[in-house]
């Protein structure tokens, strides 16, 4: 396995320390391959992720957020096995599964839903007001910080 060192990022950049952490997770290669899902993006900070919950019912599935980690689970629960039923083909797995998608700090979760054989959840990105680009005003001489020693109070 090849590793990826990210140190020369954080030369310049201050407070992404736990970036190498999520690409080391990225790297693995432990992808559920069930059930499929899509990650989508609608506009500048609407986000959806829709899995293929065939078969599954409302009761059966749960949705969690705890320490940004968003986690979706699905198990049969107490189903009753039908006898009288021989399957031919069963192409529809219904098995239990468990996905966990890391969160931003910034992404809320604002829902769920149930709709046409997708679990939907919506989720958006809340930008805080002092995240938020910003002009600073070039004040000229009247923006001066000042130094304070024990004794005296110095401009620069």
């Amino acid at each position: 396995m090849n590793t990826m060192s990210l140190s020369p990022l954080f030369r310049r950049s201050i407070g992404f320390d736990r970036l190498n952490d999520l690409f080391e997770t990225a790297m693995q290669n432990d992808v559920p391959s069930y059930p499929p899902y899509n990650v989508e993006k609608y506009g500048e900070n609407d986000y959806r992720i829709a899995v293929a919950t065939a078969g599954f019912a409302e009761q059966e599935l749960d949705v969690n957020v705890e320490k940004r980690v968003l986690t979706i689970t699905a198990g049969k629960g107490d189903r009753q096995q039908d006898d009288k039923v021989q399957y031919l083909h069963q192409g529809i797995a219904q098995r239990a599964f468990k996905l966990s998608f890391r969160l931003d700090e910034n992404i809320e979760v604002q829902g769920a839903r149930l709709e046409n054989g997708l679990l939907i959840v919506d989720l958006l990105r809340v930008v805080p007001e002092e995240q938020r680009p910003r002009q600073i005003p070039i004040n000229g001489s009247q923006g001066r910080l000042e130094t304070h020693s024990a004794d005296q109070t110095v401009a620069v």
